[in-house]
């Protein structure tokens, strides 16, 4: 399937607020969001009775049945398989979401996530890296 680029902040904020209620009825707090036309960023306060792989699923599933519903791009939308989770200083991590635009004037998101993974010895399969966009 050939990846394509997004509006970015215009839909993707419009979609993934539309599905807040799925966060917030897994008793989740949504805290932060940015579209990029490649990659999404969403910051939960995630309680820890709550599986993080479902709530991804479930905020996954629920946009991306809003976007295909609402008619924003051609073709069937659906989010790339996998997702990169972390944690860090809440001040912190929000100013990074807030910032992104300027942020990845200067690095793309494959090269910093590729980074981080290496620099905190993660453990990764390949095929779930980040892909470019064509």
């Amino acid at each position: 399937m050939q990846r394509e680029k997004s509006d970015g902040n215009r839909w993707g904020l419009t979609a993934l607020r539309a599905r807040s209620p799925t966060v917030r009825e897994r008793d989740q707090k949504l805290l932060a969001v940015h579209c990029m036309p490649d990659h999404t960023h969403i910051l939960i306060g995630l309680r820890p009775s709550m599986a993080l792989s479902d709530l991804v699923r479930d905020v996954k599933n629920g946009s991306t049945n809003f976007i295909n519903r609402s008619g924003w791009v051609m073709g069937r939308f659906s989010w790339q398989e996998g997702f990169g989770a972390f944690s860090s200083q809440l001040k912190r991590i929000m100013d990074y979401i807030r910032d992104q635009e300027r942020h990845h004037a200067r690095n793309s998101f494959r090269d910093e996530y590729r980074r981080f993974l290496k620099r905190y010895e993660i453990e990764h399969d390949e095929k779930y890296i980040f892909k470019p966009l064509d």
